[in-house]
């Protein structure tokens, strides 16, 4: 069983540079075909100071942010035992190429289900752009599957 202590835990701060590459490239491999997110002029003329981060696009940020901990092992959590859960993204202020993005994430919570045999990671990420304006809040849950737990 992963420790309850763990709940309230913050990873440190880390940051990322959007690039216009990473957006465009986000883009193309989600499907995207709106011009703004490929062609600076039509992202300005939609009013846009540069190429907007096409959405769920906030969900790569963490994966190319440097990682400081590696918060699973630091849990005692075997990562062939993880799946991803579930994502929620709640946006505040776009993400633009050009932009350094802080990430801030801390566990929210721990619980099991299953009679230990599943049990849920939930963290929270805050990502605030240079001006210190909270731009995304992503809520992402890790399932764990734990062997020989009762079922």
């Amino acid at each position: 069983m992963i420790d309850r202590k763990f709940i309230g835990m913050t990873l440190p701060k880390t940051s990322v540079d959007v690039e216009k590459g990473q957006l465009r490239f986000f883009a193309k491999a989600t499907g995207e075909t709106n011009p703004i997110y490929f062609d600076e002029a039509a992202a300005k003329d939609a009013g846009h100071p540069a190429l907007p981060a096409p959405p769920t696009f906030a969900f790569s940020l963490n994966l190319l942010a440097p990682q400081k901990v590696n918060w699973l092992q630091e849990m005692g959590v075997n990562i062939a035992n993880i799946l991803h859960g579930e994502q929620a993204f709640e946006y505040f202020k776009p993400i633009y190429a050009g932009d350094v993005i802080t990430l801030q994430s801390r566990v929210a919570d721990i619980y099991d289900k299953k009679g230990g045999a599943l049990e849920f990671i939930v963290m929270e990420l805050d990502a605030e752009n240079q001006r210190g304006e909270l731009c995304v809040r992503q809520r992402m849950v890790t399932v764990v599957r734990n062997s020989g737990a009762a079922k």
